[in-house]
């Protein structure tokens, strides 16, 4: 999984580490969307604007505006003297969110396995390697640095700028920056990868569809198998 976007560590983040590529609102907004598809923002939870502004150091503008965008997303619901509130997540919602990552991740490694060259499928392998380690030693926050780069690299060796777009819209709504927070997704990177590099090398563009599904798929059920503990997420 990886969207063209600047990253962070895991766990919550503050005004000043909410990059500057993006609006202001729409940084509040991932943020927003991101901490209630972890459920650090627990479904029927009222969302206070001065208290997130408060929180992230930024005035209230931009989180109004982020909310209204959330709003137009379902993922919060405005009701009148009362301000916004957070949307219930079904299991279906989240699997449906991981299905069409998984389908549109799969077909761009399909691609991939036909274009990547023989220097960037080096260059990944080794990055998979530092990953292992990172895993092994409990480093969420390295594991996530490399997976992001290694899922950018396939993404981009397919040659399918459009398709790609249509996956960083649905990447969003997955919490990269809580990487750290969900377990399994850590250990899930170090071993799930490994199909999905055997598909490459092989130039099996098969394959490597059916390992990133499988893949994607792995990661979504542990999202909701958190967010179930937490009890933030309802049965379909």
């Amino acid at each position: 999984m990886a969207a063209e976007t600047p990253r962070s560590g895991s766990g919550r983040r503050s005004g000043s580490a909410l990059g500057d590529k993006q609006q202001l609102s729409e940084k509040v907004a991932s943020y927003v969307r991101e901490a209630i598809m972890v459920g650090e923002l627990s479904a029927g939870s009222h969302i206070r604007t001065e208290h997130l502004a408060e929180e992230l150091g930024v005035s209230a503008t931009p989180v109004r505006e982020a909310l209204m965008i959330l709003h137009s997303e379902g993922s919060v619901r405005w009701e009148p003297r009362r301000g916004y509130r957070v949307v219930p997540m079904t299991a279906r919602d989240v699997e449906d969110l991981f299905e069409v990552q998984a389908f549109i991740a799969g077909e761009l490694a399909a691609r991939a396995a036909e274009l990547l060259s023989d220097a960037e499928i080096e260059r990944i392998t080794k990055l998979q390697e530092e990953l292992e380690v990172a895993a092994h030693e409990g480093d969420a926050r390295h594991v996530d640095e490399l997976n992001h780069e290694i899922h950018r690299t396939i993404n981009r060796a397919s040659d399918s700028h459009r398709m790609t777009t249509l996956l960083n819209l649905t990447v969003q709504y997955v919490p990269l920056n809580f990487f750290g927070t969900i377990r399994g997704w850590a250990e899930a990177s170090a071993h799930d990868h490994s199909a999905i590099f055997d598909a490459l090398r092989n130039r099996d563009a098969a394959a490597a569809r059916t390992a990133m599904v499988d893949h994607i798929r792995h990661i979504g059920r542990l999202l909701i198998d958190h967010l179930r503990t937490r009890g933030d997420v309802l049965q379909s």
